[in-house]
Order: C-alpha cells, then structure tokens, then sequence
C-alpha cells in the first residue's frame, strides 16, 4: 500500500556517509519512506553502509586524499562543498538531515525545504564540548575559525522552510541559536529488534554503552563504581579506553565492540544503563528501554524525553560522583516495571518516525503551495 506522499520526488541533504550510526539511521529511516530519493552528501564510505546509502553523491571533497578518515579537519571547506552543488530543481521538497552544515544545500525557486535538525552545529555552538575531535595543535585556531562559523550557521537557516529537531532541547536550541520554531519527531529505533523478553532473568549488573570519549563521561562511570559493589559491563571504544582501563577496579569489566544480538542479550539482562552524558538525543538509552531496561540518565537533553522518573528509569540533576553512586544504589533496590518501560518505547519505532516525516512533509508542502 502506497503511503500519502511517498510517490513525491524527494532529495534528501546529509551531512557526510563514513560510518553508519544515529544520524545515519535516520537517513535510512528517510529513505524507506522515500524509496527513490535522491541523496547528497560531502564524503562517502560505501562498504561503512547499507545498500541502500552506498548511491549517495558525495561532493568534491571525496577527491582529497585521506578526507573520509579524518572529515573533521575539513570542516572549514565544508560550505564551499555544499555551495559548488548546482541547485536542485528537479524534486518537490528537499529534506536536510543536518548537524553542521548540510541545511546550507542549494535548492531551486519554489522548492521547499524541510531540515531535520540534530542539533545546531555543536562544533560552533558549543566548541568545548567538540574540541577532542580536533588535532591539539589545531584546536586554538579552529575555536577563533567557530566565530565565523556562528554566524554562517546562523544566515543558512534563512534557507529552510521548515525545521524539525529530534527532542525538545535541541528544538530549544534551534530557537535559541536560529530564532526559529521546531516541531520535535524523535530519533527511530529498531523495537521491532531491541524488544523485552520476559523468559531472560535479569541479573545484578549494571551497563554503560557508548563510544569511551569525554562528552560522555565514561570516567564518571568508572569513578563511581569504583565505590559501589556492583558490577559494571562496559561496551565501546575510543581514545579514552587505555586510561579508563588503568582507573578501573576489580568489578569493571570491558567487552569492546559487540554485535547487535549480544548488545540486545545485554539490554534484556542487565539492571540498568548508566549514561550521565548530555546527549542530543541518546539512541542508546531509548534502545535499552525498548529492550525493558531502566536508564540512569542526566536531568538535561534528550534523556528528558526518554527517561520519566521513577517509572522507566532516574535522572541525575548533576555530572557527578556522588550523584551517580546514589542513583546506582537506588536503582539496585528500586523494582521498575520492564514490561511498562517497553511499551513505552514504542513511541520511538521506526514506522512511527517514517509516518510523522511524511505528515511533515506534506504539511510543508501543502502550506508552500498557498503561499
């Protein structure tokens, strides 16, 4: 059955296609409303992708050598690559997914313009948080480069009709920094696969997941149950995985990278997740909660719109010690019901995404066509 709308021609803008992950599963969320959209991007990695995103047309800057290991560093030539594009004409809406600079993609006259927005471009919004993804000789110069940046940032959002963000903080922020409105449609989750399975015996342990890197604070993971007698399973790499290790106690125990089957095994039989990040969003922690598991999450960004209090997991008012030690003691004794903590996860399904992006888009393109 042919959903309303999914016969229009759609391009769809994203920022760059070298690993597949949040951003990028949205893309593919897009695209299967959108089965015959066309895609544009800065930088392709197609054997990092699904079949269905290895078409993407990167820009001139897949040309450099090096440049999809370390897309980052180009950053500053990443307008010219969006600006070099001849304007689209030949689709009716045009759907960005951006997080840096893909909202700034040229668009034929009359053509509307939806940006689903991951948030305002963190690296000049919000540089301290994004300095560790730059080269420390670079970091000084890349801070004074963000001034421009700031600006620029804000002027491309002239060139969007519509904006959607993917929770209500990064729609704060779309107001703050653009001066605009932004309806919110969450992120999609795969609860058809990340489900609750009643037969798993849930056990003592606690879980963190995610990439070992600052903004997610890892250390503070560690640090508190360093004081705490339970233990924690630790899933994910990054730079600061030889130093977490060295911190550890005897009651951490790293796995690495898993698959997806030994992720969800991890989500159905653990006591909860433990994320103090200050997340966007926070895929991770609405994937636990599909699977039944409560999130120890910070009263700040997208855990806001996953976690409710008390019913399917608890919220730290602070990046702290502490905090998370007595949150971790609580939830050790606290019996949350997982049942009701993945149903309530299905408000971030996948079909549920694709069927509020179609509404959106009509929406937009309806109300273009009066104007």
């Amino acid at each position: 059955m042919v959903q309303p709308g999914q016969d229009r021609r759609v391009a769809i803008a994203h920022e760059w296609l070298v690993r597949y992950a949040g951003s990028e599963r949205c893309v593919a969320e897009i695209l299967a409303a959108y089965p015959d959209a066309r895609i544009l991007t800065t930088l392709v990695v197609p054997e990092a992708l699904p079949e269905a995103l290895r078409s993407a047309e990167p820009s001139v800057l897949q040309r450099i050598p090096g440049a999809t290991s370390h897309h980052e560093w180009l950053l500053p030539l990443m307008p010219a690559a969006w600006r070099e594009r001849r304007p689209i004409t030949d689709v009716d809406v045009v759907i960005s997914s951006a997080h840096a600079c893909a909202k700034a993609v040229r668009i034929g006259r009359g053509i509307p313009h939806l940006c689903y927005c991951h948030t305002p471009m963190r690296y000049a919004w919000d540089f301290e948080s994004e300095a560790w993804r730059f080269p420390p000789a670079l970091r000084s110069s890349a801070s004074v480069a963000m001034r421009w940046f700031r600006k620029w940032d804000a002027r491309t959002a002239a060139n969007v009709d519509r904006f959607v963000a993917n929770s209500h903080a990064v729609a704060d922020r779309i107001k703050r920094f653009y001066d605009r409105s932004a309806e919110v449609i969450h992120p999609p989750v795969r609860t058809d696969y990340f489900s609750g399975d009643a037969g798993v015996e849930r056990t003592t342990d606690f879980l963190f997941v995610g990439r070992l890197v600052s903004y997610k604070r890892p250390d503070l993971v560690i640090d508190a149950f360093s004081q705490l007698p339970y233990r924690l399973l630790v899933v994910g790499r990054g730079q600061m995985e030889a130093q977490l290790r060295r911190d550890a106690t005897a009651n951490v125990t790293f796995l690495g990278e898993v698959d997806d089957a030994e992720l969800r095994d991890l989500y159905r039989r653990c006591r909860a997740l433990v994320y103090p990040g200050d997340e966007d969003f926070g895929i991770v922690m609405a994937e636990a909660q599909a699977c039944g598991l409560p999130v120890i999450g910070l009263d700040r960004g997208g855990a806001r719109d996953i976690v409710h209090e008390g019913e399917t997991g608890w919220l730290v008012a602070g990046q702290t010690t502490a905090e998370l030690v007595a949150a971790v003691t609580r939830a050790a004794d606290d019996e949350l019901d997982s049942e009701l903590i993945s149903a309530r996860a299905q408000r971030f399904s996948s079909d549920r995404f694709r069927e509020q992006i179609r509404v959106a888009v009509e929406e937009l393109v309806a109300g273009h066509g009066r104007r």
